[in-house]
């Protein structure tokens, strides 16, 4: 195990409107508010057509090859995420959400375009006093936490 301590700094509740792509607007906010560590917390909707990764193809193969999986409609969504910086400074998203439509639910990485339906509210708690970053890890491919 690894760790690092950080404090609470500032705190944003941040609404998303209909056809925002949910880690592209939130990078964004992230880089005109100055905020480069963060952990958020994510509910509301999103619309048919957004692309969740769902887990690697194989579970011990290099390179890691992701699944993905289109939302067929509308589906209520909660998750959570952090941001920290990537290894060029630019605050990076990493968010996981649950998906549910009546008794179906998918839970996967929002990083291949999550878009909002209609409205998604997300509570952003910036974490000040850190040097955490990601960093890419060679034998996964992966940009990993470093505390």
């Amino acid at each position: 195990m690894l760790y690092s301590e950080a404090q609470q700094g500032r705190t944003f509740i941040i609404r998303l409107e209909d056809g925002d792509i949910v880690h592209e607007s939130i990078e964004a906010f992230a880089a005109q508010q100055g905020i480069h560590r963060a952990a958020l917390l994510v509910l509301g909707g999103a619309d048919r057509e957004s692309t969740l990764v769902v887990g690697p193809e194989s579970s011990r193969t290099h390179p890691v090859i992701p699944m993905t999986h289109e939302l067929y409609d509308t589906h209520e969504v909660t998750g959570t995420g952090t941001i920290f910086p990537d290894e060029t400074g630019t605050p990076m998203l990493h968010m996981h959400m649950a998906c549910g439509r009546e008794e179906n639910t998918v839970t996967g990485c929002v990083r291949e375009g999550v878009k909002v339906w209609h409205v998604m509210e997300i509570i952003l708690f910036e974490l000040t006093g850190s040097t955490a970053s990601r960093q890419p890890d060679p034998a996964t491919g992966f940009s990993l936490l470093i505390p």
